[in-house]
C-alpha cells in the first residue's frame, strides 16, 4: 500500500538523513520508478526535499514526521497486540498509558469500553483522544513537553507521580535486550517509565518484533516474573530462554485475525 511505503521511506530519511533514490530503492525493495513517484507526492506535501538524484526530510518536518512515522510503523502489528492488550483491561480499573505509538492503539477499544474507567497518561496524543469519552475519568501528568513523541517527562511530571497508584500500567519499548532489560533512547523518558513501573501493580509491556534483541541508552528497567510482554512475534534464542527462566507472561497477537 502507498500509505505504508510513504511511512517506511520517511523512517529511511529519518535514520539515514539525506539518501541516494537508488539506496532507496534498494532498501525498500522497489522500483527506481515507483519510489521517484513517492518522492514527489511527498515533496508536494512538504514532508522532503529532493535534490541532485537523492532526498532527505523537509527543513522543520522532523519531530512531526518522526512521530507520525513511527506512529504508522508496523501498524497493523501494533493494531494486533493492542487488542490483545485491551482483554486485561478490568471495569473500575485505573490505568497508566505511556506516550508510545504501540501504546496509542489501545486508545480505541477503551473508547469502546462499556464500563467506567480512570485513565492516566503522559502523552499529549491520548490524552487529546481521551478527553471528551464520558466513561473515562482522564488525568493528564503535567511536565515538559517532549517533542519528539508529545509526551510529558521531566522532573515535575516525576513528581506528580508521588501519591499516585495504578492498577495496571500500557508501556511501549524502545528496545528490549536479550536480557530482558527494557532501555530507552532519552533519559527523560528512561526516568518517566521507570516511576510508571514503580508505581503499577501490573505491568505490561507492548513490543512488536523490530525491539528485540537491541540495546538503547539508557535503562528503564528489566522485565521479570511480575510483568507481561505481548508481541506479534515469538522471541528467538537468546531472549526466548530469558524468558523462560525469568518467568515472564508472554502473549502472542495474531496479525492475521
Amino acid at each position: 500500500m502507498t500509505t505504508n511505503r510513504h511511512s517506511d521511506l520517511l523512517l529511511l530519511l529519518l535514520a539515514k538523513g539525506q539518501t541516494s533514490v537508488q539506496d532507496i530503492a534498494t532498501s525498500l525493495g522497489a522500483s527506481l520508478a515507483t519510489v521517484r513517484r513517492d518522492l514527489i507526492e511527498l515533496e508536494q506535501m512538504g514532508k522532503i526535499e529532493r535534490r541532485h538524484g537523492s532526498a532527505r526530510i523537509a527543513t522543520g518536518a522532523h519531530k512531526e514526521l518522526a512521530f507520525s512515522a513511527r506512529e504508522q510503523a508496523q501498524i497493523e502489528a501494533k493494531r494486533s497486540i493492542a487488542y490483545v492488550a485491551a482483554q486485561e483491561i478490568q471495569p473500575d480499573e485505573t490505568l497508566f498509558l505511556d506516550a508510545s505509538t504501540t501504546v496509542l492503539q489501545l486508545v480505541p477499544h477503551i473508547r469502546n469500553l462499556n464500563a467506567p474507567i480512570k485513565v492516566f497518561t503522559n502523552g499529549l496524543v491520548a490524552a487529546q483522544e481521551l478527553a471528551h469519552i464520558p466513561h473515562v475519568d482522564l488525568t493528564l501528568i503535567g511536565g515538559r513537553v517532549r517533542a519528539e513523541n508529545l509526551s510529558m517527562v521531566g522532573a515535575a511530571a516525576i513528581a506528580m507521580m508521588e501519591g499516585l497508584w495504578f492498577d495496571r500500567l500500557f508501556l511501549g519499548a524502545t528496545a528490549i535486550d536479550d536480557e530482558g532489560r527494557l532501555t530507552s533512547l532519552e533519559s527523560e523518558e528512561a526516568a518517566m517509565n521507570a516511576q510508571m513501573i514503580k508505581h503499577s501493580a501490573n505491568v505490561t509491556v507492548l513490543a512488536d518484533r523490530s525491539k528485540f534483541g537491541h540495546r538503547a541508552t539508557h535503562a528503564v528497567a528489566r522485565l521479570d516474573a511480575k510483568h507481561t510482554l505481548i508481541s506479534e512475534c515469538r522471541p528467538v534464542s537468546p531472549l526466548a530462554g530469558y524468558i523462560a527462566r525469568a518467568g515472564l507472561t508472554f502473549k502472542l497477537a495474531d496479525v492475521d485475525a
